[in-house]
C-alpha cells in the first residue's frame, strides 16, 4: 500500500465525519437562476472614506446596518482582518443584499451583516486550528465574539451556520436566507458567479466603496497557506486542488483514494 494509501485509511473515516461531503466548488451557484433578471438603478452613495468602526449608511442603494452590534463587529474586523479580507467580507453583505432584495425575501439584515463582516475569521492565522476547515475555525470564532456580547444563542448559532456552510453552496442555498445569502455573496465576488445579475452603477459603486485590493492573489496565497500547515483540515475541500497544483509531493488523498482506502473486501 503506498504512503498515500495508507494516510487516506487513517484519516477517512474520522475526516469524513468531521468535514462531510463538501466537494462542490465554491463557484457553483445554480440556486440563483430563478432570480430576476433586471432590476432598477441602485442609489449612489455619498458616503466618504471609512474610519475604523464607521461605514457609508448606504452603499449601491443597500444599507448598511448601524446598530451597536454591526458597529462592534466591523470595529472588531477591521482590527484583525487585512484590508483585502474585511473589504472582500463587506462585498459578500452588499452583493448578497442586492440578489436577494431584488427578491423580495425577508431575511434579518443586521445577523446577514454580522456573519458577512465576520464570515472569513477561519483565514486569519490567529483564529486557525490545526485541524478544522477555515469556514468552522471563522464559524467558531464568529460564535465566541457573538457570544461574549451576550448574543441569544439562537441568533449565534445562525451566524455559524451561516459561515460554517459559506463555501457548501449547494446546501445553503437551501437554508434560511441568512445562511443563503453569506454563500451566494462570498461566491459572487470569490468568482464573479452570476455578477450579471447586479446592475452595472451598483457594481461600480460596491467595488469604488470596498476596491479589491489584489484579492485574487490574496486569495491563492492564503489557500496555499492553509494547504500546507495543515493539509488534512483540505480533505475532499476545492482548496484541495490548489495545494495539488502548486505544492509538490501534496500527499492530501483524493476522494479516489479514500475510496479504495475503505476497509471493505470486494
Amino acid at each position: 500500500m503506498t504512503d498515500e494509501n495508507k494516510s487516506a485509511k487513517k484519516f477517512a473515516r474520522r475526516t469524513m465525519l468531521q468535514h462531510g461531503a463538501g466537494i462542490a466548488a465554491v463557484g457553483a451557484m445554480s440556486a440563483l437562476a430563478t432570480a430576476a433578471s433586471t432590476a432598477p438603478a441602485a442609489a449612489r452613495t455619498t458616503g466618504a472614506k471609512s474610519t475604523p468602526g464607521t461605514l457609508p449608511s448606504t452603499v449601491a442603494g443597500v444599507r448598511i446596518p448601524d446598530s451597536g452590534l454591526a458597529r462592534e463587529a466591523v470595529t472588531y474586523a477591521q482590527k484583525v482582518c487585512s484590508e483585502t479580507i474585511f473589504n472582500h467580507s463587506l462585498r459578500t453583505y452588499l452583493f448578497g443584499a442586492l440578489i436577494f432584495d431584488r427578491r423580495g425575501v425577508t431575511y434579518d439584515r443586521e445577523l446577514v451583516f454580522v456573519a458577512a463582516v465576520l464570515h472569513d475569521l477561519g483565514l486569519i492565522e490567529a483564529f486557525r486550528t490545526p485541524t478544522e476547515r477555515f469556514e468552522v475555525d471563522g464559524a467558531d470564532a464568529a460564535r465566541k465574539f457573538l457570544t461574549e456580547r451576550r448574543v441569544p444563542a439562537e441568533r449565534a448559532e445562525l451566524v455559524w451556520d451561516a459561515i460554517a456552510l459559506h463555501t457548501n453552496v449547494g446546501i445553503a442555498t437551501r437554508k434560511r436566507p441568512e445562511i443563503a445569502m453569506i454563500s451566494v455573496g462570498s461566491g459572487m465576488d470569490f468568482a464573479g458567479n452570476d455578477l450579471q445579475q447586479i446592475p452595472s452603477d451598483a457594481l461600480e459603486d460596491v467595488l469604488t466603496t470596498f476596491p479589491r485590493k489584489g484579492f485574487k492573489k490574496n486569495a491563492i496565497d492564503t489557500i496555499l497557506s492553509l494547504c500546507r500547515t495543515k493539509p488534512m483540515a483540505e480533505l475532499m475541500h476545492p482548496f484541495a486542488e490548489v495545494g495539488r497544483r502548486h505544492i509538490p509531493g501534496f500527499s492530501v488523498p483524493t476522494v479516489e483514494d479514500l475510496v479504495l482506502a475503505a476497509p471493505f473486501t470486494e
